[in-house]
């Protein structure tokens, strides 16, 4: 950085000094193929292949990611995806948008639906913008973040009471919030607020069945402030404990890759048993003020 200062990063380690687009697909087609090995005997053709990277006007995005990004990754696996797989540049909400359209395809009849993401913040444009708004983590900067990158997937199919335990999202919900990270209106949590009042609402559900919350919260206090704002403007019941997770603090700020990240957290937690409970609130917050939240569920047996 100008002040000569090194910055803090959460780097995926490779043997190899991968750049760029490449190392993007080092990161995220070894996450697919491992959803692809439990698909039993399903052929790939049947299954769409979401694919969730940064959003356009994110500065530092790699150029032309919408147009032969999810080519580069069938080529890669040496596999061809359905027809309707398809590139969501929308960032952190990306793949929560993606999830709504992979319901919409599995109710068409599609076996499965993988949602991947991959993004990374550690590019010199990117860190340059970010240090100049003073939104990164520095020695003189404590309300900052640490960038970080990612690839993940997770494989979705229709919920089914034969294969328990499973986690299963039950509920889904979007806002639009006007007072972002870098505005200066006042925050109310509005967007927040309208993303987890609709994901309860989606599905059929109080705070009384929630037990704890993942977010993408990543160290600046805006983020910790929308949450406290948000969760204050929607909960009508007293709880004891309403822990609040955050893998940023673990891996830093990856970008679109948070969610599928975000799932795969709750899912471990619940499958090695210190999850506080099965119902979990996931929100996620772009920096353009797109919002949403997701409603989940560890079922471990039939009702």
């Amino acid at each position: 950085m100008s002040d000569g200062e090194w910055l803090t990063g959460c780097e995926v380690p490779f043997e190899q000094g991968w750049r760029g687009r490449e190392k993007l697909l080092q990161m995220v087609v070894p996450a697919i193929q491992e959803c692809l090995t439990l698909i039993g005997n399903t052929s790939v053709q049947q299954v769409p292949l979401l694919l969730c990277v940064a959003e356009p006007e994110r500065p530092g995005r790699f150029a032309d990611l919408d147009d032969g990004f999810l080519s580069d990754v069938q080529a890669r696996l040496g596999r061809a995806f359905h027809a309707d797989s398809a590139i969501f540049s929308r960032g952190r909400i990306g793949p929560v948008e993606a999830i709504s359209r992979a319901d919409i395809l599995i109710s068409a009849s599609r076996p499965y639906c993988i949602v991947a993401a991959v993004d990374t913040l550690l590019t010199a444009s990117t860190l340059s913008y970010y240090h100049e708004k003073r939104r990164l983590l520095t020695s003189e900067n404590s309300n900052g973040f640490i960038p970080g990158e990612a690839g993940a997937a997770v494989l979705l199919a229709r919920a089914n009471e034969q294969l328990l335990p499973q986690l299963c999202c039950v509920g889904l919900g979007t806002g639009i919030e006007k007072a972002t990270v870098e505005a200066e209106e006042p925050l109310r949590a509005d967007g927040m607020t309208q993303a987890i009042k609709a994901a309860l609402a989606d599905g059929q559900c109080t705070y009384s069945d929630l037990h704890y919350r993942i977010t993408d919260i990543s160290g600046e206090q805006y983020g910790f402030k929308e949450a406290a704002l948000a969760l204050a403007r929607t909960i009508r019941e007293r709880k004891d404990e309403f822990g609040i997770w955050n893998p940023a603090d673990c891996i830093g700020q990856p970008g679109a890759a948070i969610v599928p990240v975000a799932l795969g957290v709750a899912l471990a937690a619940a499958r090695k048993g210190y999850a506080p409970g099965p119902g979990v609130l996931c929100h996620f917050a772009a920096d353009g003020g797109d919002r949403a939240a997701l409603i989940l569920r560890y079922l471990r047996r039939a009702a």
